[in-house]
């Protein structure tokens, strides 16, 4: 029996000061941890308001490099002290380009690496693009002292291929660090339901359970203000919800999963068995055309 607590941290952002945000995502931290929680994820990019509602300039001088990080630092003497596994989100700066990274700091305090957010979506509300290069960092699993973890950032979560590469390596639990809510240029669509589904859909697919931290509260932006709908949740192997929060207020979800019996399950559903690599080339290609070496070439 190898039994794992997890736990999501659902929280809102008051403001511009980062050692505050620090603060709270630390009290929360120590409160799932003395809920019995052994690994915990926050929401993404939790330091600050999420600023990518807005394209400017000024925004660039809250990324700092990955070495020495005062998150990562932190979080790091964090996980040491209270014996948890910690995937912090933040924001990163490597020479002239700029990253939406998370860093898994295992239950000693030791960072064991950092992942690169693939997908950056770029639209009304999430200008991600203006700010991030999309990752080079490839997706990325650690054997951690609770289990095999995978991590993807938000928009990551919607490409079934995340899901499917962390799985291939190994991963036993999947985590998603998120900030997503209203629509600006359509008050009338709520894709949290969505949201939920197509991450269920990840986990029963891929039969590894998937936990997803989302940010809530309004925050205003300097052209319009953005609501976040919470709805943090935890998923079992089969994509069944087995916590959730609501929209509107902080939450720490907690469950507790045995991953021996998850992977006994995995290995009876025989998906991963009956996989066609093979036959599958056409996902390596972005408009659904086939093609020969020659013809690339």
């Amino acid at each position: 029996m190898r039994a794992v607590s997890v736990a999501a941290i659902q929280l809102a952002v008051a403001g511009w000061d980062r050692e505050a945000n620090l603060a709270q995502a630390e009290r929360l931290v120590r409160e799932a941890a003395a809920q019995g929680a052994q690994v915990i994820l926050l929401p993404e990019l939790f330091e600050l308001p999420y600023f990518c509602t807005e394209q400017d300039s000024k925004h660039f001088r809250h990324a700092l490099p990955f070495e020495g990080h005062p998150a990562i630092t932190r979080f790091s003497r964090v996980a040491a002290e209270l014996n948890v596994v910690l995937p912090i989100s933040f924001f990163e700066r490597a020479g002239n380009v700029f990253y939406n990274t998370v860093a898994m700091i295992d239950a000693d305090g030791s960072v064991l690496g950092r992942y690169r957010k693939t997908h950056i979506p770029d639209g009304p509300g999430y200008s991600e693009k203006y700010y991030f290069t999309p990752g080079d960092t490839g997706f990325r699993v650690w054997a951690t002292r609770y289990g095999t973890l995978g991590v993807g950032i938000c928009w990551d979560q919607w490409f079934p291929e995340t899901a499917r590469a962390m799985a291939l390596l190994g991963a036993e639990l999947l985590f998603y660090p998120t900030a997503i809510g209203s629509e600006p240029q359509d008050a009338s669509l709520d894709s949290s339901a969505h949201w939920q589904r197509v991450m269920q859909g990840h986990a029963g697919a891929n039969l590894v359970p998937l936990i997803a931290a989302n940010r809530t509260g309004r925050e205003q932006g300097r052209d319009f203000p953005q609501r976040y709908y919470g709805s943090s949740f935890i998923a079992d192997q089969y994509g069944e919800q087995v916590q959730k929060a609501g929209r509107d207020e902080p939450a720490i979800l907690l469950h507790r999963f045995d991953l021996d019996v998850v992977a006994a399950t995995r290995h009876a559903w025989g998906v991963f068995r009956d996989r066609r690599p093979a036959c599958y080339g056409i996902l390596a290609t972005s408009d659904g055309e086939h093609r020969t070496h020659e013809q690339v070439s």
